[in-house]
């Protein structure tokens, strides 16, 4: 799976659209694979969906994801009287970090093919009706009406699959690491050292979960249950303290120098976090200490 741990931004999603449609499936289609990615939504109906040489049994709710170069194809409908009624959505030029070129992330381990829950799918169900619309008339701004619905689309995916990876992670984790009381105390204790050690730099959850070799999600919710406070939260409190201190003992070190040496590039940012903890800016917090002779 690809990294989800970050917003999107214009640069890694601003997909061409290329095509909509929903059509009812009476016969099977010929083993076929494209350029571009396709999305194939299934609206009603239930049958067989062939991706690599491999039968997958596909019914309503269930959302296909197919990037370049997939050999797939659909089959007869396994219920003559209900036939299967499909949308498919082709696009292309999606640069999503962590992925190849063109590619969207598949979902949980690797799946091609999954059962929406129902929430996702009325969105997408609805998303799949307003492509339709648009699409049979020729409105003014109709390819952008296209898109935008194209790209709320593939946000909500995103929003499902970061969803479905989290869920995982604290079943593995709750599951894998059952400590007790006086495990926890240490593990809390090596997050603060750590953070005593290194809160001059750029530290993340991600880093200090990695240096542990445990969870982010774990440590952040071990942490929490021990200290009664976040990590993040806790690394804050600890920059401000180290940041006062400096103050005290260097009154004419400038605030741009205090912020680098607690962590923080910008200055202001630092300043309003200052500010929140002690009720008064660093600046005004400077001007209060007289200036060794």
């Amino acid at each position: 799976m690809c990294e989800n741990t970050y917003d999107m931004t214009y640069s890694d999603l601003n997909p061409r659209f290329l095509f909509s449609c929903i059509q009812t499936r009476k016969e099977p289609t010929t083993e076929h694979s494209h350029d571009f990615v396709e999305l194939v939504v299934i609206l009603k109906g239930c049958g067989d969906f062939m991706i690599e040489d491999k039968v997958y049994q596909v019914g309503e709710g269930d959302l296909i994801l197919l990037n370049p170069g997939t050999s797939h194809h659909s089959l007869r409908s396994t219920q003559e009287a209900e036939y299967q009624t499909e949308c498919y959505i082709g696009f292309t030029d999606v640069e999503i970090r962590g992925c190849r070129k063109g590619e969207l992330p598949l979902f949980k381990d690797c799946q091609r093919i999954v059962r929406m829950p129902e929430a996702l799918k009325k969105e997408i169900f609805a998303l799949c009706r307003e492509m339709e619309r648009e699409s049979s008339h020729c409105e003014i701004g109709r390819y952008f009406m296209l898109k935008s619905c194209l790209i709320r689309m593939i946000c909500l995916i995103a929003r499902f699959q970061k969803q479905e990876y989290e869920q995982e992670e604290k079943k593995r984790y709750a599951a894998q690491y059952e400590f007790k009381s006086i495990n926890k105390q240490y593990i809390v204790k090596k997050i603060t050292e750590y953070m005593e050690e290194h809160y001059r730099e750029k530290i993340s959850l991600d880093q200090i979960a990695a240096n542990m070799y445990l969870s982010s999600y774990y440590i952040s919710k071990l942490f929490k249950s021990e200290t009664g406070d976040t990590p993040i939260n806790y690394l804050i409190s600890l920059r401000m303290e180290k940041a006062k201190e400096l103050l005290d003992t260097v009154p004419d070190c400038t605030i741009q120098n205090v912020a680098a040496a607690v962590g923080y590039e910008d200055a202001y940012h630092f300043s309003k976090l200052f500010k929140k903890y002690y009720g008064i800016s660093p600046l005004y917090y400077k001007a209060r200490i007289p200036v060794q002779e």
